[in-house]
C-alpha cells in the first residue's frame, strides 16, 4: 500500500492571484499523474467565467451534499462550494491533490486528512484592491468588505507555506509549484 498523498489546501483574498497560480501549477504538472487538480462542484452558471468547474443549482448540491459526494463544502459570497469526495480515493492511492479552498475549511481539513500544507497566497492589500476593482466580477460584490475578510482570515501554523504574489507572476509561481513538489 503507498503512503497517503498531500491535501494542498490553496486559500487567500479575493484578487490575490489565486486562479493565475493554479492555472500555471496546473500547466507544470500536467503531465505528472500523481498530482491532481479536482474541479470543485459550484452553484455558479457554468458560463460566469472563471475557472472549470461543475455548475450545479442550490437544490442539486443540497442533494449531493446528503449523499455524501464532497470532502469538503462551505458557503462563501452566497455560493456553495464542493470538493469532490473522490478525492479521497487519489490521497488513499498517494496522489497529491491541489485545490482551492475556504479558509473556513482548514481545521476541517486538518482533523480529516494526514498530509495537509495550506498554500496561503498573500500580496499587499493595495495591490488586492486593485486587482478587485479591475476584473470587475459581480460576484464579487462588496470590495471593501472582501478585502476586510482577507485581512481578518490569516491562516497559521507549521503546515502553512505563505505564497507573496505581489511582484512578478513568475516569481509567485515558482514558489507555488516548488512548494507543491516539495
Amino acid at each position: 500500500m503507498s503512503d497517503p498523498g498531500r491535501l494542498f489546501l490553496v486559500v487567500g483574498p479575493s484578487g490575490v492571484g489565486k486562479d493565475s497560480l493554479l492555472d500555471a501549477a496546473r500547466n507544470h504538472f500536467r503531465h505528472d499523474a500523481g498530482t491532481i487538480f479536482p474541479r470543485r462542484v459550484i452553484t455558479r452558471p457554468a458560463e460566469a467565467g472563471g475557472e472549470d468547474h461543475c455548475s450545479v443549482d442550490d437544490a442539486m448540491f443540497t442533494k449531493q451534499l446528503k449523499d455524501g459526494a464532497f470532502a469538503l463544502h462551505w458557503v462563501a459570497y452566497g455560493l456553495r462550494y464542493g470538493v469532490p469526495v473522490t478525492v479521497v480515493n487519489d490521497l488513499d492511492a498517494g496522489r497529491n491533490v491541489v485545490v482551492n479552498v475556504s479558509r473556513t475549511v482548514i481545521e476541517d481539513a486538518r482533523a480529516r486528512f494526514r498530509h495537509v500544507t495550506v498554500l496561503s497566497v498573500m500580496a499587499d492589500p493595495e495591490i488586492l484592491a486593485a486587482r478587485l476593482a479591475g476584473r470587475q466580477r459581480s460576484s464579487d460584490g462588496n470590495l471593501t468588505a472582501r478585502l476586510a475578510r482577507g485581512a481578518l482570515m490569516i491562516p497559521a501554523g507549521p503546515d502553512v507555506v505563505t505564497i507573496d504574489n505581489s511582484g512578478a507572476l513568475d516569481d509567485a509561481v515558482s514558489a507555488f509549484v516548488s512548494a507543491i513538489a516539495g
